[in-house]
Parts: structure tokens; sequence; C-alpha cells
């Protein structure tokens, strides 16, 4: 029957119909972002920026195609579009359709959109979704320890702001200045265009990044354990439908 045809090809990747509609999408992902890559070139004549146009666009066909056949035909239907998945094929498309009505060309940050179309690959990859599940799985403690960074990087700008804002008054005059530094010494990134010069500040620098070092250390912690975790889901779910 053309409906369960239809729903098997979106909602089975992996066997009959649905493996050979997995891999024309992906060919077709990597083909737009090869297009989205090339159209950056500056000295490309106008006839050649046609030809991409013509593939932009028959690309946006066929994701809007697939988008629309998801919502009707897959088993979530209609809130298909409010799945991680689903906001990733509306992101993937919308600045195209966007463009049809808006000049984008001065607002980069939509034209950064056509970018979503690289996560849809996540859908068929194995090694991205089991990034996902970790991701999923971790969210709570992610959540918890970026909170966390977020108030320490506040106390390290307030702290250096205390022991250098009088010392080196154009480079830590005020707590908004310092929350820079802050976040460059607590990632243990340190680009070297402020750093102390009074005793208090040196040592008080010294114990940010030793918290800088934890800092780093703990989330990739949690993510490795995440990962174990999605690896032992993604086996089960492979063993339970064979």
């Amino acid at each position: 029957m053309p409906f369960r045809f239809l729903q098997q090809l979106v909602d089975d990747p992996d066997r009959g119909p649905g493996r050979v509609f997995a891999w024309f999408i992906q060919i077709v992902i990597i083909v737009s972002i090869l297009d989205f890559t090339i159209e950056t070139i500056p000295q490309l004549s106008t006839e050649q920026r046609s030809v991409l146009r013509i593939v932009e666009t028959a690309s946006i066909a066929i994701f809007t195609v697939e988008f629309l056949l998801r919502i009707v035909f897959s088993k979530k239907g209609f809130r298909y579009a409010f799945t991680f998945f689903g906001l990733i094929d509306i992101f993937a498309i919308l600045p195209f359709y966007l463009a049809l009505g808006i000049d984008l060309r001065g607002i980069r940050a939509f034209r950064l959109l056509r970018l979503f179309r690289l996560f849809k690959l996540a859908r068929y990859s194995t090694v991205i979704r089991r990034y996902h599940i970790a991701f999923r799985n971790a969210r709570e403690e992610l959540l918890l320890f970026g909170a966390t960074a977020l108030i320490i990087i506040y106390i390290a700008a307030v702290g250096i702001h205390y022991f250098e804002g009088a010392a080196q008054p154009e480079l830590f005059d005020s707590v908004p200045k310092c929350l820079w530094w802050a976040t460059t010494t607590l990632t243990t990134v340190g680009y070297g265009d402020a750093f102390p010069i009074t005793a208090g500040g040196k040592l008080f620098t010294f114990l940010i990044l030793a918290v800088g070092l934890a800092a780093v250390a703990v989330p990739s912690g949690i993510m490795a354990n995440a990962l174990s975790q999605a690896r032992e889901e993604m086996k089960s779910e492979a063993n339970s439908q064979n």
C-alpha cells in the first residue's frame, strides 16, 4: 500500500526503500553543503552563480518534500515538527523561504542557518546519533555545570577587577571588561591581551587557573560517561531489532 510504503520510507532508514531514501537524502545534504561552500568564492561568474542557485533551489525542494513526508507519514505525525530533527529540518530550509520576501544578504545570522543542513546527517550517522543520545542523557548535568561555570566566571571577573582595577584601569576598570579575561582564563585559552601585574592579582589568577583546569575536566568526564551509556543503549536497540 502507498501509505505503508511512504511510512517505511521515512521511519525505517535501515532497510529496503527507507535505506535507499536515506542514502539519497545524505547525498543531497552533502551536495547542498558543497554548494553553500562554493557560493562564498568571490571570483565566481554570473553563470556559475546561476548554476549554484539552481542546485540550491533543487535541494530545498527535496528537503521540503522530505519534511512534509515526515509530518504526514511519520508515526509521530505533526508532532515531528517539534522534535529535535524536526526543528533541524525547519531551520535548514527556513533561510531560503525567508529570502523570497526579505533581503537576507545583510543579515548573516539567518544565512548561517543553512548550516543546519549539516546536522541533518545526524539522523543517519551512527557516530552523531551516539553524541545526540549522550547529550540527551547528560543534559541535566551539563546544564548544572554550565550554571556553576557562569557563577565562577562572574566571581573571577569581580575578583580580578578588585585586584587589578587600580593598577591597570585600561584593562580591568569594570566588571564587564573583566568578564572577557575571566572567560579566557577559566577555559585556559589565555589570549595574553590582559594579565595581572600585582601580587594579589597573580595569586588570584593562579587560583583561577587551577579552577579552570577542573572546569575543562568536569564536562569531559560527564561526556565520557554519557557516551559510554549511549553506546550501551544503541547496542540494546540493535539487539532488540534483530
